[in-house]
């Protein structure tokens, strides 16, 4: 989220613009554009303290002197619940609709049941946002949820992994062909009507012939006997 934590940095920080520009992976231009309300899109700021990738020893630091670069911080990866509802605090609760949609919005491939366990929320609440049933609607305004705390940028980036990867397998998987099924499937049932006919034929034929055999037979001793 460069934008959104230089947005942050900008309204929150003394940093110079090439601080912030190198920090975050932008041109200073952006940076300035931001700062100037000049940028075409405008971003929530994302906090990086928060985050995990700033301290503020560092930004007091990058603030005494302009020539210094920050350095991403490497926070320590954080033990997740496995089991259970995921518990949001009643602070953020309200922002879960605002959330859900944002992720509906620009993430429509991943699941209800990847959103449902990654924000907290139930099946139904989803299903109400995305057909504009839900009692607020009016009201709701797509936010990024890892802006929100609703969740993490890893826990975000994982579900769109696992649903992108879960789209490219369905899509990779061959489409059998049944025409070809059906007509080999015809041809074998034609191939066995015509044994079972000939069967029959020669099991007829036979019959015929016997019948035959036994009238000359007859014939011949009335014949005989004349």
């Amino acid at each position: 989220m460069p934008h959104a934590t230089a947005s942050w940095l900008v309204d929150n920080t003394a940093l110079t613009f090439d601080q912030i520009a190198d920090f975050c992976g932008l041109h200073i231009l952006e940076v300035q554009a931001m700062a100037d309300d000049m940028a075409g899109q405008k971003y929530t700021g994302r906090d990086p303290v928060r985050a995990g990738e700033l301290t503020h020893a560092e930004i007091e630091k990058a603030q005494d002197d302009s020539s210094y670069r920050m350095k991403m911080h490497k926070a320590p990866v954080q033990m997740q619940r496995t089991k259970g509802p995921r518990y949001t605090p009643v602070s953020k609760r309200q922002d879960k609709p605002d959330g859900i949609a944002w992720i509906l919005r620009n993430h429509p491939e991943i699941s209800d049941a990847q959103i449902s366990k990654m924000i907290g929320t139930t099946r139904n609440t989803i299903a109400a946002i995305r057909d504009r049933s839900h009692w607020n609607i009016q009201n709701i305004n797509p936010k990024d949820p890892v802006t929100l705390g609703l969740c993490s940028q890893r826990e975000l980036d994982a579900a769109v992994a696992k649903a992108a990867k879960k789209a490219g397998t369905d899509e990779a998987e061959p489409k059998t062909d049944t025409r070809l099924t059906d007509d080999r499937q015809a041809l074998i049932d034609e191939l066995k009507a015509e044994r079972v006919q000939a069967a029959q034929d020669a099991v007829e034929a036979a019959q015929e012939a016997e019948a035959q055999a036994w009238l000359d037979a007859r014939k011949a001793e009335g014949n005989a006997q004349d």
